[in-house]
């Protein structure tokens, strides 16, 4: 069974979170001056690597609370996780030529 570590409860069975996608996407400062393509773009599409990705979840069954975390998407490893707000952690050695930091600025 996967086991997720939650920041707040600790670590607890995989069934009890959810996944949410990509994480540090930042909103368009001014949306109304995006096309409909940037805009698109910005709603629509995102990253699906294979190897190091930045998500963010929720602990559904137990503090209900949203976290971010580094995974590893072929091992299904969770390399790190962190609180909303606090800095990104650095990667392991092993992981460091894997990814960077997945945000619409390193596009």
């Amino acid at each position: 069974m996967l086991q997720i570590t939650c920041p707040w409860c600790g670590t607890r069975e995989g069934v009890e979170f959810h996944c949410h996608g990509e994480a540090h996407i930042a909103r368009p400062e001014n949306p109304a001056e995006l096309s409909d393509a940037e805009w698109g773009d910005y709603v629509f599409f995102r990253k699906n690597p294979k190897g190091v990705h930045y998500e963010r979840w929720t602990h559904d069954a137990g503090c209900r609370r949203w976290f971010n975390a580094i995974r590893h998407t072929v091992t299904d490893a969770f390399i790190a996780v962190y609180k909303p707000g606090d800095p990104i952690p650095e990667l392991p050695a092993e992981y460091r030529d894997a990814a960077a930091p997945q945000t619409k600025e390193t596009k």
